[in-house]
């Protein structure tokens, strides 16, 4: 239902075209918000916002958000960086840049606008955790020179700042630590471990799970994340988080690998590669504060939404 003019709100989402992205923009779009979307396309796809093309409260902006960015704008939430392994190891200095230089450009829009912002970090920040479940008061446990640096250490960094800029400038801020995320509109040669094994699946090809597949992931529905992050964004100003946002039901990659097959009916077998380096052994979120302090908790089980994002493969053009 759409919103009173009155309550309105013009929001930039950076990294808007991408796969959290575009589904974040189909909500604040629903919810009758004017949106201005922001993406450099170098992981996002026009094709996830295609729909919105002709939408009056939708506007799309080619930009990258290492430089800054003139606009006026209610909210914004910081969503611009590769964040599949395959793609942020890709150009690691651009990377960082992404996370810390993006960070700064649009903490410096929130601290002129004197405007609330959202900064989408990452599980990552907890490395190869030492603590399980992980909680927000851990510290983590990261290689600061291993080859996923440039994305746990940037990320880390672009917290700092947003911490930085709360105590030095009362800038309104919001951070979630977002934990594996699956569903429609992930890219399909990303290299994470769903769209992996479903791609693999429909292929009929082997599915390659690295190492001996005890280690485990906590998967989250898309729609799930996007609730979270609206819950957080619309949250009293003392709840800066940061807070977990995922599922905390864990799985081996056995057992994905195992229920992907069964969903799609693949015949496909298993086959086993080294582990890449500096890959978590377990990843698993304790979102005790994010039920206390935001009601929220994820609904969609991971067979249905597994069923959802093969089904989007499957009719991918």
């Amino acid at each position: 239902m759409a919103r009173l003019y009155e309550s309105r709100k013009r929001i930039l989402v950076t990294g808007g075209a991408g796969f959290l992205g575009s589904h974040l923009i189909d909500r604040l779009i629903e919810q009758g918000h004017e949106v201005i979307c922001a993406d450099n396309l170098l992981t996002g796809a026009k094709r996830n916002v295609e729909h919105l093309h002709n939408h009056p409260r939708f506007e799309f902006l080619r930009h990258d958000v290492c430089n800054p960015l003139k606009i006026e704008v209610d909210e914004i939430y910081n969503l611009a960086c590769p964040a599949s392994p395959v793609h942020y190891q890709h150009n690691p200095v651009l990377t960082t840049k992404t996370s810390v230089m993006g960070a700064l450009n649009m903490l410096g829009l929130a601290k002129r606008l004197r405007c609330r912002i959202f900064q989408a970090s990452t599980s990552e920040v907890y490395g190869d955790p030492e603590v399980h479940p992980q909680r927000e008061d851990y510290w983590g446990h990261v290689n600061p020179i291993g080859a996923r640096a440039c994305y746990d250490e940037g990320k880390r960094c672009a917290e700092t700042l947003f911490f930085d800029y709360r105590r030095a400038h009362g800038v309104d801020i919001k951070v979630a630590r977002i934990f594996n995320t699956y569903g429609p509109r992930m890219h399909p040669r990303d290299g994470r471990v769903v769209s992996n094994f479903i791609m693999q699946a429909l292929a009929g090809e082997d599915l390659t799970i690295y190492g001996d597949g005890s280690q485990t992931r906590s998967f989250c529905y898309c729609d799930d994340l996007v609730e979270g992050f609206l819950r957080l964004m619309e949250s009293e100003p003392g709840m800066t988080g940061p807070v977990n946002l995922g599922n905390p039901g864990e799985f081996t990659m056995t057992e994905l690998a195992r229920l992907v097959l069964k969903l799609t009916g693949s015949r496909s077998k298993v086959t086993h590669l080294p582990l890449p380096e500096d890959d978590p052994r377990q990843r698993k979120p304790d979102i005790a504060l994010a039920k206390t302090k935001l009601g929220w908790e994820p609904k969609v089980p991971l067979a249905e939404g597994l069923a959802r994002t093969i089904d989007y493969f499957r009719h991918l053009g």
